[in-house]
């Protein structure tokens, strides 16, 4: 697949449309710049649009639900990183995702729930941009009791600090 470099337009062809970023759930920045190109995302749940997502792999989702929420998460993510940068455009690359998967111990497939995040972050900004340094993560519970969150950074062209 040809991959624009204008991350606006891949959305566009792929009928990609980033929900309203997530409301903040406790005491914490959902976006923090630092080293004057970074910028970490705060955990993402896949909640969009309202509908909730409430359960843990090997119980309550297969793994196919999971590469979906785990893309719902990154969404939610990028909606909040272009809150704090305004231009998706400006993204240099993904540095690293962290995937945390909410499952039974009888559940050892949180990589293949991970590949949803990642092939979503290579479909917009290419391989070369998009594909991140990755860790899948299996947890017991995730704070209301979402099945998956992640969480990630970006590099950036340029960076203006937002006052």
């Amino acid at each position: 697949m040809d991959i624009s470099n204008n991350v606006y337009e891949n959305m566009h062809q792929q009928n990609i449309h980033l929900p309203e970023p997530p409301a903040r759930l406790g005491v914490y920045a959902q976006a923090k710049s630092y080293c004057t190109d970074l910028v970490s995302i705060s955990g993402c749940g896949p909640a969009i649009g309202g509908q909730s997502f409430q359960g843990r792999f090997g119980e309550t989702f297969t793994v196919e639900e999971g590469a979906q929420l785990a893309r719902n998460c990154v969404l939610n993510i990028l909606s909040v990183l272009q809150a704090h940068i305004e231009d998706l455009n400006r993204v240099k690359r993904v540095v690293k995702i962290t995937v945390y998967v909410a499952s039974t111990s009888q559940f050892f497939d949180q990589a293949k729930v991970a590949n949803g995040a990642s092939q979503l972050l290579v479909d917009l900004f290419g391989e070369t941009a998009g594909l991140p340094s990755r860790s899948a993560v299996g947890v017991a519970v995730l704070p209301g009791n979402m099945p998956v969150e992640i969480d990630a950074i970006f590099e950036l062209q340029e960076l203006d600090f937002p006052d």
